[in-house]
Formats: C-alpha cells, structure tokens, sequence
C-alpha cells in the first residue's frame, strides 16, 4: 500500500500560514510549479482548510473560487479555467468504502493527461483510497494552529514532485 505520511518521503517542506492573504500567496506558488496533470492528496481534520485551499488554488488558476465548494456528496467536481487551458478536479473520497468503487466515477480517466490543457486533481480524504494513489503526488496535511493558521506538511513522492515542497515552502 502506499503512503500519503510526511515522514515516509525525503522531500517534505513545512509552511506556516497565518490567514487566508498568506494561504493566497502560497496557492498561487504552488498552482504555478504543479506539473501538467498533478495529482494532490490533502489531508486534515474537518474545518482544516481542504476545500479552502482547493478555492485558492482555483483563484490563483483563474478560476472563480465561489463555484468550488465541498465535493461531499457529489464526489468529484470539475472545474474548467474560462480560458480552457485548465481544468481542476476536485474530489472527496470520504464516502468511499473501497478504492474499486473508484472506478465507478471514472477515476483512470481523470488521472490521464487532458490533451492540449493542464489537470489539477486535489483529492480530499486520500486514505480511503491509500491503494489506488498513484505513486507520483504531491500530499499536504493541514494542522490547525489558531483561529485563521495553519501548518502545511507537503511531501513530493516521484521525481516530478521532488523539488515543489522546497519551492513552495518559501515564507507565505
């Protein structure tokens, strides 16, 4: 089974952030440095910031934040920049009692680079489906720390991902 724990990856980086214009700044780094299709684990308590996150990055991608909302019930929503250079999946795996079920929502699919435009899959919840990860990811685990901080955790598994934690990282 593979692993979504920091501390099972050499190339892990911290970052403190200590309200949303400092998680703003760090999406719009890390929107910039993801490889052309990025899978992106999150992991946190309920009320850490997942889908907050995922908003910032969707802002920082050009596309409105108020049309990401929680993928709960639906499971997986997509999310195309206006400029159609884009599209961001965001999915939350919380329900699922077994990674085949993955295969009912089209998630091979998903994982395949869109031709001619960038992929950014950000999946909430990834330990329900810890076998079915793919071995090249970026994960984050939020921490909350105070009323609007919180501490990121970013490991790179796979040499694509290697350098975005220490590229990221920088002070938010």
């Amino acid at each position: 089974m593979l692993s979504n724990d920091p501390t099972d990856s050499a190339d892990s980086g911290d970052v403190a952030i200590a309200d949303l214009a400092s998680l703003d700044r760090f999406a719009s780094r890390l929107a910039a440095r993801l490889p052309a299709t990025a899978v992106i684990t999150l992991e946190g308590d309920l009320g850490a910031g997942k889908t907050t996150l995922v908003k910032a990055v969707a802002a920082a991608a050009g596309i409105d934040p108020a049309e990401v909302t929680s993928p709960t019930f639906s499971l997986i929503q997509i999310h195309d920049a206006p400029t159609g250079d884009l599209q961001l999946v965001h999915a939350d795996m919380y329900r699922l009692c077994d990674p085949d079920e993955l295969q009912e929502l089209g998630w091979e699919e998903l994982l395949e680079p869109a031709e001619g435009r960038r992929r950014l899959i950000f999946l909430e919840w990834p330990q329900r489906i810890a076998a079915a990860l793919p071995e090249n990811r970026l994960a984050i685990r939020i921490t909350i720390t105070g009323e609007t901080s919180r501490r990121l955790i970013l490991s790179g598994f796979g040499a694509e991902y290697a350098t975005i934690p220490a590229l990221v990282a920088d002070s938010a």
